[in-house]
């Protein structure tokens, strides 16, 4: 008598299950199937607030400048250098910070910002001197350099179709940093004095340190160095708090699958040449491959991936793009107080008093910040519609359009409406940049990358202040706008010969593109 053949249920699971442990997924997998949920919006809480502490410290340089003068008796380029000095802390800090988020961790980037940005923050509100209030934001400077740290974190953490919304989004915490700061300016300075302003603008550093404890590291990075236990355990987390499912298999990177690919083609290549020294040959190319990703001593071996010729030209024009917009931005930013003032004083009017003086700063600059909520929009808008690069390249010559007739007037009420819409237009741009670079560098050199453009940005942001500041106390107010004009428009001829657009793309785990 024949035996029933056996159902094929059993055999059905057993070969589900295989292929369930056979298959992999990435990070990018990880992040769609999460979605933009919970998890990300702490994310992007407490990145918001590191975004809005930075807005503090840099916008505060505009109030506390001419007050320090009045008080130490400074001259005009005195008065810049307190500016200038932060800029050259951010050159050293941006690129200090990115090396050692890339190698380090992303966390022990943002957490040794955090503590420099609070300490001499905090500290240059007793500053006795201006020696010392320049030591202290100097370092205020190195502390800042950190920003695009948290800007890069931020971004491992965002699903790619909405990457480009999202970073808009964040964004805009610059611009929530630069009114309150406003705000704080005008009501604290004419009552308390400028070292009142320095002191409660150091709080929200204060508050990084505070919730620093359950910040998470970026999978991206955990993956990048092979700590894929540590991954999947953020990823799961965050599928938890989102209420959403993992992918089913294993978590490989980017940078796994190519290396496999390369250990599996010097195998077939040694066991045909050498027979079976093939397996030593093997072990010995990881075992250099490890040798070399160690050695990345100072950041120059990063330093050197990034001009290498698949980056080059793509960071070069980035360098430029971010000194033109750094330039650019600070300078509109100076303009708004520096030529209401060097026009009272090439006209030599009668001041009428130092309160009437802070009181139109503080207005001013009060009122040009808000054209920064219009520009996040616009951007918000454009950036995964239009692309990243014809985003910036028509908001950078709109730019130029606005700031034209400056050229041949400067009357009170165009000057505002000019700068209003040259700050709009500026601020957009370079929203979209700092979303634009990540995007371009594998994750081994992402936050080198941003911080290495961010530095060339910081050259722009000293120079900034003492071109501008001095040509307009020397009465050649003119001549300032047609730098300005000259320096926006070829930036935005440097972002239209961008080699590529990113718009929807993946981040790069390896270093190719």
């Amino acid at each position: 008598m024949n035996r029933p053949a056996s159902p094929p249920g059993g055999r059905l699971s057993v070969e589900m299950m295989e292929d369930e442990q056979s298959a992999t997924y990435t990070v990018d997998d990880a992040l769609l199937s999460s979605g933009f949920g919970r998890y990300q919006v702490l994310i992007l809480s407490y990145a918001g607030v590191a975004l809005i502490s930075e807005a503090m410290e840099m916008m505060l340089l505009s109030f506390v400048g001419p007050s320090v003068q009045l008080e130490w008796n400074l001259t005009a380029h005195q008065e810049s250098m307190i500016t200038s000095v932060v800029f050259v802390g951010e050159l050293i800090g941006a690129y200090s910070w990115g090396v050692i988020s890339d190698n380090y961790g992303r966390r022990q980037g943002f957490l040794f910002t955090a503590i420099v940005m609070s300490g001499a923050g905090l500290l240059s509100a007793f500053a006795p001197n201006y020696a010392s209030l320049m030591a202290l934001r100097f370092l205020v400077g190195i502390g800042l350099g950190g920003g695009p740290v948290l800007s890069s974190w931020f971004l491992e953490f965002v699903p790619a179709p909405s990457r480009g919304r999202w970073m808009v989004i964040f964004s805009t915490f610059w611009t929530v940093g630069t009114i309150f700061e406003a705000s704080l300016a005008w009501a604290v300075m004419p009552r308390f004095g400028w070292r009142w302003l320095l002191a409660l603008s150091s709080v929200p550093s204060f508050v990084l340190l505070l919730f620093y404890v359950i910040t998470p590291e970026s999978p991206r990075f955990l993956c990048m160095k092979g700590r894929i236990p540590e991954a999947v355990d953020v990823l799961e987390k965050m599928a938890r708090l989102n209420n959403v499912p993992m992918p089913s298999g294993r978590l490989v990177s980017d940078k796994n699958i190519e290396l496999d690919e390369v250990s599996e083609s010097a195998t077939l290549l040694a066991s045909v040449a050498a027979g079976s020294d093939g397996g030593g040959k093997e072990e010995e190319e990881n075992d250099n491959i490890k040798e070399d990703e160690g050695s990345n001593f100072g950041g120059i071996k990063s330093v050197s991936k990034l001009l290498s010729p698949k980056l080059f030209r793509a960071t070069v024009l980035l360098w430029l793009a971010f000194f033109g917009n750094a330039f650019s931005y600070y300078g509109i930013v100076l303009l708004t107080s520096e030529l209401s003032n060097g026009n009272r004083i090439c006209a030599k009017e009668e001041v009428e008093s130092v309160h009437s003086n802070e009181s139109s700063l503080y207005k001013n600059v009060f009122i040009s910040s808000f054209a920064e909520i219009p520009g996040s929009v616009a951007s918000a808008l454009m950036v995964d519609r239009v692309g990243r690069k014809l985003s910036m390249a028509s908001m950078l010559f709109t730019a130029c359009v606005f700031l034209f007739p400056l050229v041949f007037s400067q009357a009170d009420i165009l000057t505002g409406i000019s700068l209003f819409g040259a700050r709009l237009c500026i601020s957009a741009s370079l929203s979209i940049l700092y979303i634009y670079a990540p995007e371009i560098y594998p994750t081994s050199v992402r936050t080198t990358g941003i911080g290495v453009a961010s530095s060339v940005g910081r050259i722009g942001g000293i120079l900034c202040p003492l071109v501008a500041v001095a040509l307009v106390h020397n009465c050649q107010q003119t001549a300032a706008i047609l730098l300005f004009e000259l320096v926006v428009f070829l930036s935005g001829m440097a972002v239209m010969f961008f080699p590529f657009e990113t718009k929807g793309s993946r981040l790069n785990d390896t270093e190719g593109i």
